[in-house]
């Protein structure tokens, strides 16, 4: 790949937009690495839609994360995972499959609080009323 033309030299063509032509040499020397690494991300992103379309579209960046790598994927990170989702358009649904523990359970024999102001107020903000003597 060549960036150079008649009669311009790298240098002056590099300080024309104010760049260093260490940058110009290393963006040409890791071209190679970003390009398999895009291939890769084409790859990934290909298993990517197909999980997220297996699950009818519920699974989020963990659940795709845990998929891939159950299903003998290299070893991918839920970074790598949310990084190729974002531009893709694929993202998980808030569906909570698990079942909500209730922590008290209120004792039906109880007797209940009297309502000792009579809850009066007609609009938003008219009384203010606290009691912490005991019943």
């Amino acid at each position: 790949m060549t960036i150079t033309s008649p009669g311009f030299g790298v240098k002056r063509l590099c300080d024309i937009p104010g760049i260093a032509r260490s940058s110009f040499y290393y963006w040409r020397r890791t071209a190679a690495a970003r390009a398999a690494r895009q291939a890769a991300d084409e790859r990934l992103a290909d298993r990517i839609r197909k999980v997220h379309k297996e699950s009818g579209g519920t699974y989020g960046v963990p659940r795709i994360t845990a998929e891939l790598r159950e299903e003998g994927c290299l070893a991918v990170n839920h970074k790598c995972v949310a990084r190729i989702m974002q531009p893709i358009g694929t993202e998980g649904v808030g569906v909570r499959l698990r079942r909500r523990h209730r922590t008290t359970v209120p004792d039906p024999a109880a007797v209940k609080a009297p309502d000792l102001t009579g809850r009066t107020a007609e609009v938003p903000n008219a009384e203010y009323v606290s009691d912490i003597t005991p019943t």
